[in-house]
């Protein structure tokens, strides 16, 4: 937990003191979206005026919108009224905070991009759960997985199994859950493509390979699957049991005995009850894991297509081959417990066939496996959990029925039955939902935040194919709900928000012995009162940050010792990441004009127009300032500058930046002290805290001030080093200035290095090339682009780029490009 939001100590007001506050206002603290549902919940638990509220700007308390509440939906929680503060109606972006009676939320913004690269931060937690080799640790682990049991060779019999990834925060490995992500992992690339980033090699490690993250990250599922799968009558479901759970340590370090060294069991379906010791599961065939095999399988094959015909068709096969498993033994095949009573106790597997048959029907055009689809379907037209209060663990899984939605998108003649039932299940929790504050009718039992995911995803699909918006207040709380709208007001997954409130003591062996964070995993969630009170071994040790927010109803604690509700879990987290960029791109899709964001910042204008930005930045030296001034003129373009404060104060520079200024160039801020904000190798890490950085930035304004350059004419600012993260764009907004950076793909910022720095030094000839380059390679070539150069470098690189300044404009000319300033640019 985050004790205060970083961004408060901008604002001049608290709602009381701490210990008597008795009113709350929760948000969504990733923020609105400008045309998408905007609700906040006011909550207390003494009689209040709240009838009416008020939205201000953050940075100026001015009154912006005011709106009525609804009606008190009286007691929830720990709560004795609850009202919805819905201003969807306003859709200015920008940053502000919510008043209700004499109750303020805390600071959110409303912007396009405020679910921009979620989906990619989530995959951190994905590559940290990686068994065989970690790129977080960079070690492998596990490697010698592992030994038979239940199979029809002896048991002991060696078998191949490294790979995949661990299920949470112990290291067991499930194909119910692996497929399942793995699945969602491959949905989301052939979804929603355009969210995705490039940051990884394929083993995890950083450094781009040409391969999305998110497809990197399944195929590490799918070659995972096809070792589980061996042979075309043979499934293997599990590896290792309970007797992980014997303490916590890293993966790398996990020595937990089976009787074979350091192999791990791996379990054989074979379609009954197993268990090594006391406690049995009750499995009754195999078609749940086969359903998932096949389902995970066939998607794979169909995003490889066109691309590695050898892979798409071994996966082909093995669909083929998982799917005839699971016709052949129908039942559920649940994971197997040892000396504990915890186990997957998943009853349902029509969905999983449903799926499977659907997807199997997709690749390879049998009408006849649509019908099987439908069949299934029949059966099972409602995920039993919906409008239910209770259910076991992991008992209907997964938490939602994709088979549904690709039935609906195969065939417009099935649109109609197939959402058909997508929408009994969304009634049956609005059913329950309506009636409170919180639109919450999802039960409280063990991973609720993993069946809020599930929920949602259902609740988008079924709006995006049907049009249907009556649903949409209720998905959009779900999603809210993870992001701080509960009643104890904190985001689910680690690190996300950076400047929120999220967990920080999560039942992880890498953030509890290490102190290592684990970045993008969703926790469990809240669970029933009566649940707590009755699992085993559960004690809390940094106290209850969240005391005054349990209830009967339900409890969440940000404590290592509290496995039901705040462990990270990796399926959760694969489901998450489709949500995520379903959100990122849909508010891409809504967007006036397309802007392109990383980080918080706009690092491309509109790739649709043939506009380009030239920017120069400065600190140290200026040596290219006359001639870069004198080309600019002989071709009679715009350009922007960016210095840093101390350039501006420099007297040697006062000549040039009168004359920029007179001639109307852009001349920006570039921080005071080019100061670096985080941490090279983990940018979430920042090295400068909000009171270092508004110091910092406002006495560059000061200085920018004493050349007769105004803020208020100056709000594009590109940061030092350009390097920055979320933090620093929010920061940066809450003084009412815009972040801004160079659009990568080309070498142009490179034209500061030297040739003693080896392999990081880069010639003009290179960094010309690889400018003509992408402009010519890419689509929209340079359009929208922000081209960064310096205007000076060190000595030591005698080689100067802007000699080549007069070329390069030259060459843009004839392309056809409209050189323009940063603000026209973006504006």
């Amino acid at each position: 937990m985050r004790l205060a939001y970083l961004f408060f100590l901008l604002l001049p007001f608290t709602v009381t003191g701490k210990d008597s506050t008795t009113a709350w206002i929760r948000i969504n603290q990733l923020g609105y979206t400008p045309l998408g549902s905007k609700v906040a919940v006011w909550c207390t638990k003494a009689p209040a005026q709240a009838n009416v509220f008020t939205l201000h700007d953050a940075a100026t308390n001015r009154l912006v919108w005011k709106g009525s509440s609804s009606a008190d939906f009286g007691a929830y929680g720990p709560f004795t009224h609850t009202r919805r503060l819905n201003f969807t109606a306003f859709k200015q972006p920008g940053t502000y905070y919510l008043a209700c009676g004499e109750t303020r939320s805390p600071v959110f913004r409303i912007g396009p991009d405020v679910y921009n690269g979620t989906a990619d931060f989530c995959l951190q937690y994905m590559r940290q759960q990686r068994s065989g080799y970690n790129p977080y640790l960079k070690d492998s682990c596990h490697t010698h997985d592992g030994f038979t049991v239940y199979g029809p060779m002896p048991d002991g019999t060696h078998i191949d199994a490294a790979g995949g990834w661990h299920d949470a925060s112990d290291y067991l490995q499930y194909v119910t859950t692996s497929a399942n992500a793995t699945y969602h992992l491959l949905a989301a690339w052939r979804d929603f493509k355009p969210v995705f980033g490039d940051t990884c090699a394929a083993n995890g490690a950083a450094g781009s390979n040409g391969v999305a993250d998110v497809l990197d990250e399944a195929r590490w599922g799918l070659d995972w699957l096809l070792k589980m799968h061996p042979a075309d009558d043979q499934l293997f479901n599990q590896i290792a049991d309970d007797r992980d759970h014997r303490g916590m340590r890293l993966p790398t370090q996990d020595t937990a005995g089976y009787g074979q060294g350091l192999e791990r069991p791996v379990y054989f379906c074979t379609g009954q009850p197993q268990g090594l010791k006391q406690y049995k599961n009750r499995s009754t065939g195999l078609a749940s894991t086969a359903g998932k095999f096949a389902s995970a399988f066939a998607l794979g094959a169909m995003v490889y297509q066109g691309t590695d015909s050898v892979y798409t068709a071994l996966l082909q096969h093995k669909a083929t081959t998982a799917y005839a498993l699971g016709a052949a033994h129908p039942g559920v095949c649940q994971t197997a417990p040892c000396g504990a009573p915890y186990f997957y106790e998943e009853d349902n597997w029509m969905d999983d066939m449903e799926l499977g048959a659907a997807m199997l029907a997709k690749l390879s055009h049998r009408q006849g496996l649509i019908k099987q689809a439908l069949a299934w379907a029949k059966e099972q037209p409602l995920t039993p959990w919906m409008g239910a209060d209770t259910a076991r663990h992991y008992q209907w899984y997964p938490f939602h029925n994709f088979g549904h939605y690709e039935l609906a998108t195969q065939n417009p003649a099935l649109q109609k039955t197939a959402m058909g039932y997508y929408r009994q299940g969304i009634q049956a929790v609005w059913a329950k939902a309506q009636h409170n504050a919180f639109y919450r009718g999802i039960p409280f039992i063990w991973c609720s935040n993993n069946l809020t995911v599930s929920f949602a995803i259902q609740c988008n699909r079924y709006r995006q194919l049907t049009k249907d918006t009556r649903y949409q207040q209720l998905e959009q709380a779900c999603i809210d709900w993870l992001f701080g709208c509960n009643p104890w007001g904190t985001a689910m997954v680690a690190g996300l928000p950076v400047n929120g409130d999220y967990p920080e003591d999560p039942h992880s062996s890498f953030s509890h012995l290490y102190h290592y964070p684990v970045s993008g995993g969703l926790v469990d969630g809240p669970v029933y009162g009566s649940i707590y009170k009755n699992l085993i071994g559960i004690q809390l040790h940094n106290g209850d940050e969240y005391a005054p927010f349990q209830s009967d109803l339900a409890v969440y604690h940000d404590d290592f010792g509290d496995y039901s509700t705040n462990e990270p879990t990796m399926d959760g987290t694969a489901s998450l990441v489709y949500l995520l960029a379903a959100q990122q791109f849909e508010a891409s899709q809504q967007q006036p004009r397309a802007v392109t964001y990383s980080h918080g910042a706009i690092i491309r204008g509109d790739s649709t127009q043939r506009k380009v930005a030239l920017v120069f930045s400065a600190d140290e030296f200026a040596d290219g300032g006359p001639v870069i001034t004198k080309i600019l003129q002989e071709h009679n373009i715009p350009a922007s500058f960016f210095f840093t404060g101390r350039f501006y104060r420099n007297p040697a520079h006062a000549a040039l930046i009168q004359q920029l200024k007179h001639k109307g160039y852009y001349l920006g801020p570039h921080s005071d002290q080019h100061l670096l904000y985080c941490d090279w190798n983990k940018r979430d890490s920042l090295l400068v805290n909000q009171k270092q950085f508004n110091a910092d930035l406002l006495q560059c304004y000061q200085a920018m001030a004493k050349q007769g350059i105004q803020k208020k004419n100056a709000a594009w600012f590109l940061p030092p080093y350009e390097w920055y993260n979320d933090t620093i764009a929010s920061w940066a907004q809450l003084l009412q200035v815009q972040l801004v950076n160079y659009t990568p793909g080309t070498l142009s910022h490179a034209d500061y290095t030297w040739p003693q720095l080896g392999k990081q030094y880069r010639s003009c000839a290179t960094i010309l090339q690889s400018i003509k380059d992408y402009e010519q390679q890419h689509p929209a070539g340079l359009n929208g682009f922000l081209l960064l150069m310096h205007a000076g470098t060190d000595p030591r690189r005698t080689e100067k780029c802007w000699d080549e300044l007069d070329h390069l404009l030259s060459y843009l000319q004839q392309k056809n490009y409209k050189m323009v300033t940063v603000p026209t640019l973006l504006q």
